[in-house]
């Protein structure tokens, strides 16, 4: 006896028939599968929020680094509105 005597024939399918049935299985397989949902540690917004309060920081230390100690001047001047207007004095050539 051979393999072919054992096992009963099966049809022939063309390679387009064989791809057809295994995307339809695949469509339903993951139809049936929950849709995973992920919650966030941190909401978006919140990331946003972060981020905008962190660039702020950065420019503050950045501007008492350049003004107090590169610039020899007292870094608690660089929060003053005199500071920054005689700044954009020197700027614009006013």
């Amino acid at each position: 006896m051979t393999v072919k005597d054992i096992q009963p024939q099966q049809e022939s399918k063309t390679r387009e028939e064989h791809r057809k049935q295994s995307k339809n299985t695949e469509k339903t397989e993951s139809a049936n599968r929950r849709k995973k949902v992920r919650i966030r540690l941190i909401p978006i917004w919140l990331r946003i929020i972060i981020v905008i309060l962190l660039i702020l920081l950065s420019v503050g230390s950045g501007a008492v680094v350049g003004y107090g100690v590169i610039g020899d001047g007292n870094p608690k001047d660089t929060f003053k509105k005199s500071t920054w207007t005689h700044i954009y004095d020197l700027v614009n050539k006013r």
